[in-house]
């Protein structure tokens, strides 16, 4: 019997949503959809096996087999990002940060992390997650006047704090990161740096963004959203610490590892080896570069004015709604994007000044610049007038370019 016989419930609301990502515009930047391999891998038998420990080393008889499939995945994340150690167990970006700041601190130590409003995320200090109960956090946030990285005042801040690390990485910031200038502060206070590249690891992987592994004690990503793989977690670190990191992940703060997963990660790796997802991540760049011209083109107002990155930042309060407002207009035309803190945000974060739009899961689909110029012209329309006929007649598009454009 089937999935379909046996839990008719369970298997509706998978076909539904299956239907409802090939019916709309996902513009979320932490989305992307996997391949059909790499879906492949996560649906196997491989998530029948334990396998505490490391390959070679587990703590269970038969992983022979596994220890192949967590071997492959370690050398080609090492080839890809050219770092001296992978650990490749993490289930989520989280994890990943969780096991770091453990591997090098003690609880009740001091890391400087990116505030959440101004771009950062909740792994990296906010007083509601791990990282803000079980350490002191001194916050940095970006310019008042432009919202990009004051590098000047991160390192006032730092000299003043003393802290035993800096975290840099975000979750919305649409410009590149200057790790160098990072490393350099880190070193004037010695301090450890972590790199957070959860959102950008794709274009760093291409070329498309300043390389963090060369300068970072600790860099932690997903597998998902740029790197277009299962949502999962790695850390790469250099052989200093990297039984440190290991001891962290197992047995620090997971047990058996997710080896359906790692399979899954591993087939990933193997496509951005490939020229096409070089390809791919150019354009995922282009088309965010052509998204933010147009919606200036409208009359949208962002912060940095663009974006180097994958994602754009909508400020939303000269159009005199909120960001939980638009996210649910756009919705409503079957774009589907996130509300999100700007910097310095006078919302509350459930409802916010601000909505977040990426371009990973339109490029994956085959979008180019001409569709972002249509998407953008939708989306000012619609956070402009608001009215039921504009929703109707941007649905009608949605559904168009859907449909010419379908998903795997």
């Amino acid at each position: 019997m089937s999935l379909k016989d046996k839990d008719k419930k369970i298997y509706d609301s998978i076909v539904a949503e299956g239907k409802r990502q090939q019916n709309s515009l996902e513009m979320i930047a932490s989305e992307n959809y996997a391949s059909p391999e790499v879906i492949e891998a996560l649906g196997t038998h491989l998530t029948d096996k334990y396998a505490e420990g490391y390959p070679g080393k587990r703590y269970y008889g038969g992983c022979e087999h596994v220890d192949v499939v967590e071997e492959t995945a370690i050398k080609r994340a090492r080839e890809i990002f050219g770092c001296e150690h992978v650990n490749v167990q993490p289930h989520s970006g989280t994890q990943a940060n969780i096991a770091s700041y453990l591997s090098l601190l003690d609880i009740g130590d001091k890391i400087m992390g990116m505030d959440l409003s101004c771009g950062g995320h909740l792994s990296h200090g906010h007083p509601l997650n791990f990282s803000g109960r079980y350490f002191k956090i001194v916050p940095y946030g970006v310019r008042r006047d432009n919202g990009y990285l004051d590098y000047d005042e991160i390192r006032n801040i730092a000299l003043r704090e003393k802290p035993k690390m800096i975290v840099c990485g975000a979750s919305a910031y649409p410009r590149k990161i200057d790790f160098k200038k990072f490393s350099e502060i880190a070193d004037e206070v010695g301090a450890y740096l972590m790199a957070d590249i959860a959102h950008i690891a794709g274009l760093v992987a291409k070329g498309e963004h300043p390389d963090p592994v060369s300068c970072c004690d600790i860099v932690t990503t997903t597998t998902h959203k740029t790197l277009r793989g299962p949502r999962g977690g790695m850390i790469m670190c250099g052989k200093k610490n990297s039984k440190e990191i290991d001891r962290m992940v197992f047995p620090g703060t997971q047990g058996g590892p997710l080896m359906h997963s790692i399979a899954a990660k591993a087939v990933c790796f193997k496509e951005v080896l490939s020229h096409k997802f070089s390809k791919y991540i150019k354009g995922v760049v282009l088309n965010a570069a052509k998204l933010a011209d147009e919606l200036k083109r409208g009359g949208m107002k962002l912060v940095t004015d663009g974006t180097d990155t994958h994602l754009v930042l909508i400020d939303m309060r000269p159009l005199k709604i909120t960001g939980k407002e638009g996210e649910s207009l756009l919705q409503d035309a079957g774009i589907v994007a996130n509300k999100n803190t700007i910097p310095y945000d006078p919302q509350k974060p459930f409802v916010t000044s601000g909505l977040r739009l990426g371009t990973p899961v339109l490029t994956t689909r085959g979008m180019g610049p001409e569709e972002m110029k249509e998407v953008a012209g939708w989306i000012c329309d619609i956070l402009k007038k608001r009215d039921p006929g504009t929703i109707k007649n941007v649905r009608k598009e949605v559904s168009r370019m859907c449909k010419n454009f379908p998903v795997r």
